[in-house]
């Protein structure tokens, strides 16, 4: 079994402009072991086309530049190499991600380019497993999470790749007692 911990990131606007549908515009992910040994990564931009100009908020957000989203490919190009990167017909794999929105926005992603999303079909949400596990009362954020298993955040919020480095430490930290 492998695991791949996963992040995106998505257009976003301070408030909720109504109308402003999301698009996926980075995914970030690293292969993890049953045994815990951390692979491959995997990081790319992806140009959304519904709203192709970042607002200024995501833009603040993620650090992510308009010349990096201008330069980057669709969806459809980017979530086939991901799936690629994956081998979603090969050795059995599980997706993990920290909370629901990852994998929401990737099905709403396929849907908007009429792709498949029975790939996104072996998922976890290793947000609320957490909140489970540690017996919290309420759902704890990722760079909380970070913080109370013992580890130091590394790299940005809000970037892909650096979020899913993260979520890996959590997750192997964790890694007899989650549930899939």
């Amino acid at each position: 079994m492998r695991f791949i911990v996963y992040d995106i990131e998505a257009t976003c606007w301070e408030g909720r402009p109504p109308g402003m549908e999301q698009e996926t515009i980075e995914i970030g992910a690293y292969e993890v072991s049953a045994f815990g040994e951390v692979g491959a990564a995997f990081s790319r931009l992806i140009k959304p086309v519904l709203h192709p100009q970042l607002s200024h908020f995501c833009r603040r957000l993620t650090n992510i530049d308009q010349s990096d989203i201008n330069r980057a490919r669709d969806f459809s190009r980017v979530v086939g190499a991901f799936q690629d990167w994956i081998d979603v017909d090969g050795e059995p794999y599980i997706l993990a991600a920290w909370g629901t929105f990852d994998e929401r926005q990737l099905r709403r992603d396929c849907a908007l380019h009429r792709l498949d999303e029975a790939w996104l079909d072996p998922h976890i949400n290793l947000k609320a497993q957490y909140r489970d596990l540690r017996g919290l009362p309420k759902k704890r954020g990722l760079a909380s999470a970070v913080r109370h298993e013992g580890f130091e955040w590394s790299g940005e919020q809000h970037r892909a790749l650096d979020d899913a480095a993260n979520t890996v430490k959590v997750f192997r930290k964790l890694l007899d007692v989650w549930r899939y």
